[in-house]
């Protein structure tokens, strides 16, 4: 049974395989090894059935120059599977994954205004503080994306309530927002977009809320923070709010950054604003749907305080990982095996 489930999840990797950057890593690793595409290739099928890892993961975890030791310890794409699978069970994920419910549930722990389509259409009000929100920019959403995906940010006096109505119902959005005008921090680190804080919690077997790691996510260039769009991520120290590393991307072919690429501001020793507070708030949000026992909440840091986003119940192991550049495996098993 182990053997045919190995074969399946290698299956679903081949599938998936974005094959442009699988050659693009291959082709480094040539160069930075020294040995032959045959040579990899096969050592990557053989890592991948071996630990349960992506085609991809091989690369990005360093398997090409890792050792037994340090190989065991990452957790790829089929163990956080079934990790988050017994963590957050799936009949029970529709509070995370389905934002306008989240909204509902969570909106104490949020101070932009979210609208879904309903109140859009009989909330006259709250339309109207929308449109005349501090940054004269609204966010529409669609309630079940993810890594940025169908992200649109238009200026709000474009639209009245009708027109607003209208454009959520002709372009298939579900929810639209207030734009976050984020910390002066966090600002002059990275400016084109909200750069959040992804901070990871557990409710171990005492439903105690552990924090299992935090990761500042820095956009680049474009209007979206995640790693997987080419942006940066780094590692924040959870009792300071000190970032303690450099940045890092999910391409292996780019140098971590020290300095911000764009606005040339350094990463490693920033403090994120109100850490006290941001911490508190997560540990309390985690309290609230204790079934969903792993969530990776992503926080904004405003002026006035941290401002909650979403929680993601498949959070990303990238994100997890690369910035501390270890496999952290081991402190996931202690909870996986209660």
């Amino acid at each position: 049974m182990a053997i045919m489930t190995r074969i399946i999840y290698f299956v679903y990797y081949f599938w998936k395989l974005d094959t442009k950057m699988f050659k693009k890593f291959l082709y480094y690793t040539i160069q930075r090894t020294g040995k032959g595409a045959v040579t990899i290739c096969f050592d990557v099928l053989k890592a991948s059935f071996k630990y349960n890892i992506s085609l991809l993961e091989y690369f990005q975890f360093h398997f090409y120059e890792n050792n037994e030791l340090q190989k065991i310890k990452w957790a790829g794409t089929g163990y956080m599977y079934e990790y988050q699978k017994k963590m957050n069970p799936p009949k029970f994920r529709q509070l995370l994954e389905d934002k306008t419910i989240f909204n509902k549930n969570y909106s104490s722990y949020m101070k932009h205004i979210v609208c879904d389509v309903e109140e859009v259409k009989t909330n006259s009000a709250k339309v109207n503080l929308l449109l005349s929100n501090p940054s004269g920019k609204i966010v529409f959403k669609i309630k079940d994306g993810g890594c940025g995906r169908r992200v649109l940010v238009e200026d709000a006096n474009k639209y009245t309530q009708d027109s607003l109505l209208k454009f959520i119902n002709d372009n298939n959005y579900d929810i639209v927002e207030e734009f976050i005008i984020q910390h002066e921090v966090i600002n002059k680190l990275s400016s084109n977009a909200v750069n959040t804080v992804r901070v990871i919690t557990q409710l171990n077997r005492f439903n105690e809320v552990e924090i299992l790691g935090c990761r500042l996510r820095i956009s680049v260039k474009g209007n979206v923070d995640n790693l997987a769009a080419g942006n940066l991520a780094a590692s924040i120290e959870t009792k300071t709010g000190i970032i303690n590393s450099n940045g890092v991307y999910s391409d292996i072919t780019k140098e971590d950054a020290e300095n911000h690429p764009v606005t040339g501001h350094v990463i490693k020793g920033t403090k994120i604003p109100f850490w006290k507070e941001t911490i508190e708030m997560v540990v309390s949000a985690a309290k609230i749907n204790p079934i969903n026992r792993s969530v990776g909440w992503d926080v904004a840091i405003t002026p006035t305080g941290p401002d909650l986003i979403e929680g993601n119940r498949e959070w990303c192991k990238l994100l997890f990982q690369l910035p501390v550049k270890e496999g952290l495996k081991p402190l996931l098993d202690i909870h996986a095996n209660f």
